[in-house]
């Protein structure tokens, strides 16, 4: 397994394909090291023997120890451990983990190559291929991103009916060597500090929309591809810092008629497995949804029950009913993703068909309730946001500036007037409302809360996921014989 030492040596080498507000910057940019900081601690903590069993597992492949987020999941155990160490490390940083996508897409594309291939009669040799990059990517220890999510163009026609095929990220050329691919993938986390970006499609698709049902993975800096990127950041501090600085990026990747081999491609034009793949991948990732949501819920807790207490009014009573409120959505959240791994097996719930048995025998989590709890902590976001704002005042919105803490003429003045609670120290108080101006009021904050909101799939994804999923049907007769209809 790597260091953060060699992680960032690794990003070091690779070529410049990323472009932030009109430049080219390297991969280790200071902008960006928020983010690789962050993404660091997923190297620290496997290598902590603290954390070792939860961290780390034992690759199927080979036997050997590997890091956890490039695992496929051999057992319930490997899911519950997934969910602890996602929830975990998000507690440390403060927010996502990041890593969390590429153990996703790696379990969705283990068992989809699979499938594909009997599909196909052993006409293909997808399942092979994907076995052979993975074993390097777990021997490398690898930082793999997700890219499911395309430009989609106009929201109510499909990939076959937009005016721009392109919308979509499709496949425009086969040669005997490869596949060229065209489009470009929006939204994607992290991929500006990942070593691998691996695509699969993004919804179901038709048999005549064979071009777009295409899945590969390709390094972040390869030939062809282009990463436009925004960077997440929270103002620096000069004086007063932080526990943990975390920091973010996303990525428009586009892929600009870009070559890749077939040995690297894991889908071409099956559009049944094309459709799977795009469920299975935010199954997988909703199910990590009910780790790291939780462990945000952990800490609106932790800020909303401080801003009472240093407010002076922690024993007030709506105070004690909004964090039960918060409570409550992260633990059913938790408790949702927990159940998940226990009733996870090696099937798969196919929409009008039930659960059949999927893949070469890994575990998938049980889909009703990944989704769940991924709705049910995803809608709530806000609704906790507002309670921290209720709690805390308006004292994080217009809080003074470090400097004037430091500054002989105004520092006693302000630490005077911003008590509330005598038996808070001051001092200990700004850090706190700097801590909650961080999550409410700056920009970073505010696009935390629509990446929490949508991330994984809107609200709407598993709202539709669980009712065509759920047997409502069984449920219509137990009330039918109760109330003595007949038929």
């Amino acid at each position: 397994m790597r260091t953060r030492e060699q992680y960032l040596e690794g990003l070091r080498k690779m070529r410049r394909n990323l472009y932030l507000n009109g430049e080219k910057i390297a991969r280790d940019d200071e902008i960006q090291m928020p983010a690789i900081e962050t993404m660091s601690v997923t190297f620290d903590y496997a290598a902590d023997p603290k954390y070792e069993a939860l961290c780390t597992a034992t690759s199927h492949l080979t036997g050997e120890k590997i890091n956890r987020f490039c695992h496929v999941h051999q057992s319930r155990e490997d899911l519950h451990k997934k969910q602890d160490m996602t929830r975990l490390l998000c507690q440390v940083v403060g927010g996502c983990i990041q890593r969390c996508m590429g153990v996703d897409a790696t379990n969705a594309l283990y068992n989809v190559t699979y499938e594909a291939d009997r599909e196909n009669h052993g006409a293909t040799e997808y399942h092979k291929n994907f076995k052979k990059w993975l074993e390097r990517f777990q021997r490398e220890d690898l930082v793999g991103c997700c890219a499911q999510t395309d430009v989609k163009g106009d929201r109510m026609k499909r990939p076959s009916q937009q005016k721009d095929p392109d919308l979509y990220v499709r496949v425009i050329e086969k040669k005997s060597d490869g596949i060229v691919v065209r489009g470009s993938k929006v939204h994607i986390s992290e991929a500006s500090i990942a070593d691998e970006i691996l695509v699969v499609p993004t919804r179901a698709l038709l048999p005549e929309e064979k071009d777009w049902a295409v899945a590969f993975a390709v390094p972040g800096d390869w030939e062809g591809v282009k990463q436009v990127v925004t960077v997440h950041n929270l103002r620096s501090r000069k004086y007063f810092k932080r526990g943990f600085t975390p920091g973010y990026t996303d990525s428009y990747v586009i892929f600009d008629d870009c070559f890749v081999p077939w040995e690297r491609v894991f889908l071409c034009g099956e559009t049944v497995q094309g459709g799977i793949c795009a469920l299975l991948f935010a199954l997988f990732h909703r199910h990590s949804y009910s780790g790291c949501k939780p462990a945000m819920g952990d800490l609106m807790i932790g800020a909303v029950a401080l801003a009472a207490e240093y407010n002076g009014i922690a024993r007030a009573p709506h105070v004690r009913d909004k964090l039960a409120e918060i409570i409550l959505v992260t633990e059913l959240g938790y408790a949702a993703g927990f159940t998940a791994s226990e009733l996870g097996k090696p099937e798969l719930y196919i929409p009008g068909v039930g659960s059949i048995p999927y893949g070469p025998g890994t575990y998938i989590p049980h889909s009703i309730y990944a989704n769940v709890g991924r709705c049910l902590t995803g809608e709530a976001v806000y609704r906790e946001a507002e309670i921290l704002c209720d709690i805390a005042g308006g004292i994080p919105a217009t809080f003074p500036y470090e400097g004037d803490f430091v500054n002989p003429e105004t520092k006693d003045l302000l630490y005077k007037y911003i008590t509330r609670n005598p038996e808070v120290h001051p001092e200990d108080a700004a850090q706190l409302w700097r801590y909650i101006g961080d999550i409410l009021c700056s920009s970073s904050g505010g696009i935390h809360l629509m990446g929490s909101y949508h991330g994984g799939g809107s609200p709407v994804m598993e709202a539709i996921a669980i009712t065509t999923q759920y047997d409502i049907e069984s449920r219509k007769k137990m009330v039918k014989r109760l109330a003595g209809i007949k038929g």
